[in-house]
């Protein structure tokens, strides 16, 4: 088995256990359709725009935590500590959100590590089943 080929078979097999936990969907599909030849970082770019959006809510909220109407507001996620009052349970709320943002960002990042890779070796990205 060649360099591509090996690369290309880690890339299903990861893209395949992304799927499998639940860290990628029908959306993530929809925007590899949309990718070819003449936008080839298309995926790469809307998801690093999704990080860098993630990122400033994660702040935001971390900001509005001081206020537990303004969380309530911000992120339904936190709701019934929110009715509650519990800061203890906003900021863990906060800190779950933070590490399924890190842990997503570095399995997708690893997805286009494995893509780039595959492109540099000179093969093709293999499409999902």
């Amino acid at each position: 088995m060649d360099a591509v080929s090996q690369l290309q078979r880690q890339f299903v097999e990861h893209a395949t256990s992304l799927y499998r936990e639940g860290y990628l969907d029908d959306q993530f599909t929809q925007l590899l359709k949309l990718q070819d030849e003449s936008n080839p970082d298309f995926v790469v770019e809307v998801v690093s725009l999704f990080f860098e959006d993630s990122e400033k809510l994660l702040n935001n909220l971390a900001t509005a935590l001081i206020g537990a109407q303004r969380v309530k507001n911000v992120c339904v996620v936190f709701r019934n500590y929110c009715d509650e009052k519990n800061l203890d349970g906003c900021l863990v709320c906060l800190e779950q959100a933070k590490n399924e943002y890190l842990l997503v960002r570095n399995k997708l990042e690893a997805l286009f590590n494995l893509e780039q890779q595959i492109l540099q070796a000179g093969g093709s990205v293999p499409m999902m089943a």
